[in-house]
């Protein structure tokens, strides 16, 4: 079984609040904190507490706690409810977790269907990551409907986010009209975005379409 590997992520801070004299609430970045430290104890502490008090990071900091089985009496199962109700609460990333562990079958059977409903509501939340991975679902009929358009459209978004994958992934779509008509300057434009961000193969592909465009690279 694969095992989330994500890392605790800092999202908020709880305000202190009630009477001067009262012990201030520990906040999500000083439970972090005790994480990275290896005081795995009081980050339990830490979080168990911001978690009761409604935090969704510490919601979803205990989940990944509890996946890589770091808690006494550690548990897939409370690890995907916490991850759930982190992900209810407006957690973009338990979002994409979540489509992650449904995809890999992390609590039992795969679940492509699952997944990528929390792959669409973390994509329409803004996750790059999460509009790549519902953009292939689409593109490859995965556990959606294959919808070349709709792949299409997701890749946009996570290529306008700097995913470097999607910006070439989108290239390749306007240089072969899968999905979208058909545009060789669109697609010198993404393979050269890509190529500017790093990817390996965009550079020959921006010559390629030079050459037959007849244009003067820029």
């Amino acid at each position: 079984m694969h095992r989330i590997i994500t890392p605790l992520f800092i999202a908020c801070t709880l305000a202190a609040a009630g009477p001067a004299r009262a012990a201030p609430p520990p906040t999500l970045q000083a439970a972090v904190a005790a994480y990275e430290r290896g005081d795995l104890a009081g980050a339990r502490v830490a979080l168990e507490r911001l978690s009761k008090a409604g935090v969704p990071g510490a919601d979803y900091n205990l989940a990944v706690m509890h996946l890589r089985g770091e808690l006494p009496r550690a548990s897939v199962q409370e690890g995907q409810r916490l991850m759930t109700r982190a992900a209810e609460r407006g957690f973009v990333t338990a979002m994409f977790t979540l489509g992650q562990m449904f995809e890999n079958g992390d609590t039992g059977r795969a679940d492509l269907v699952a997944a990528n409903r929390w792959y669409l509501r973390a994509a329409e939340a803004g996750s790059a990551d999460a509009q790549v991975a519902i953009g292939t679902a689409h593109y490859l009929g995965r556990g959606a409907t294959k919808d070349l358009a709709e792949a299409a459209r997701w890749f946009r978004e996570a290529a306008k986010g700097g995913d470097v994958g999607a910006q070439y992934l989108l290239a390749s779509m306007y240089e072969s009209g899968e999905g979208l008509e058909q545009d060789l300057r669109l697609a010198r434009y993404w393979y050269d975005v890509a190529a500017r961000n790093g990817d390996e193969a965009a550079p020959g592909k921006v010559k390629e379409l030079d050459d037959r465009l007849g244009a003067k690279p820029t």
